[in-house]
């Protein structure tokens, strides 16, 4: 009885240790893969990081990080200067030069499957048009979500930034660990600009070229307070759970403003569909009437500017600052 009682706990206890010897080597053989995956990855994104300011062109010209902090989008600046501020915002790795060109493809290529489809000059014109706005459009969208993103991270950030400095820390050493403990794209922003640090560019123009490649207002206000607080001292962790608080806030009642706009912006949205929408089902439905309507190029222009204008005033009536 002894013996059969031991025979089966030994028996019970090899089984064990032989899945837990199995599970060891499937996880070493598995797994290894995945975690040497990741540390490469870890490693490209921290040379990504390391590599960007490198090409940056303040150190070319440091004058050129002096920017207006307090106030949004200034009127004054060109148009070249907001083109290349959208690009920047978005994250994409693309320059001016690249976005043109593939614009003026994409235009190029709408126009002459318009041109061939519909056989009217008018039509290429207009596809080559909107064809060529493509490009420009999705970037800016991205530019939007992108900034949409980063501003939801704000909060949490400059309260990790603001316990980082209570205990003790350089500010440098906190913008490090919000590149280290947040997703992107904030852990990009802030990982660029304490790379620009170690490589020798100065606090302020460090942060000035943070607050010209983010765009956000809240990021502005974030590089003047810590500016001032340099020069002029101060509780700065305090200054930033304040300004933590600030911005949730902000964002709470963008949240509210856009709730109580959601049904005008429905509305536009469905406006502006329904003409293209119905126009297209004519032109399955009854071709001949659409040839009527693509004969008279005057009443289709029309339409498009009564388009664009009713767009505009519904996009001034439901999107405002505050």
């Amino acid at each position: 009885m002894v013996e059969t009682t031991f025979l089966s706990l030994a028996t019970f206890l090899a089984v064990v240790t032989a899945i837990a010897g199995i599970y060891s080597i499937m996880t070493d053989v598995f797994l290894y893969d995945r975690t040497r995956i990741n540390r490469r990855i870890e490693a490209e994104f921290l040379n990504r990081q390391r590599g960007q300011p490198r090409r940056t062109s303040l150190f070319k010209d440091p004058a050129q990080f002096i920017v207006d902090l307090p106030s949004s989008d200034s009127g004054e600046t060109g148009w070249r200067q907001r083109f290349e501020a959208m690009i920047d915002q978005s994250g994409l790795v693309l320059t001016p030069e690249r976005l043109l060109a593939q614009s003026v493809a994409a235009g190029i290529f709408a126009g002459t499957v318009a041109g061939i489809v519909c056989q009217k000059p008018l039509a290429a014109v207009i596809a080559a048009g909107l064809g060529a706005a493509l490009p420009i459009v999705y970037v800016q969208r991205v530019r939007n979500a992108r900034s949409e993103k980063l501003l939801r991270q704000l909060p949490d950030a400059f309260e990790l930034i603001a316990r980082v400095v209570r205990a003790g820390q350089t500010l440098a050493l906190a913008l490090r660990a919000v590149a280290d403990e947040f997703p992107p794209p904030i852990a990009v922003e802030f990982a660029s600009c304490y790379e620009q640090q170690n490589l020798g560019l100065s606090t302020e123009a460090s942060l000035r070229d943070l607050a010209r490649r983010t765009g956000l207002l809240e990021i502005k206000i974030f590089v003047l307070a810590l500016l001032v607080q340099q020069q002029t001292g101060g509780n700065l962790a305090e200054l930033l759970e304040k300004l933590s608080g600030i911005i949730r806030e902000r964002f709470q009642i963008r949240g509210q403003i856009r709730t109580l706009t959601a049904e005008g912006r429905a509305q536009a949205a469905v406006l502006l569909v329904l003409p293209v929408a119905m126009f297209g089902l004519i032109m399955l439905l009854n071709r001949e009437y659409a040839n009527i309507i693509l004969a008279r190029p005057m009443l289709i222009v029309g339409c498009l500017v009564s388009e664009g204008i009713g767009a505009l005033w519904i996009r001034q009536i439901t999107n405002f600052d505050f």
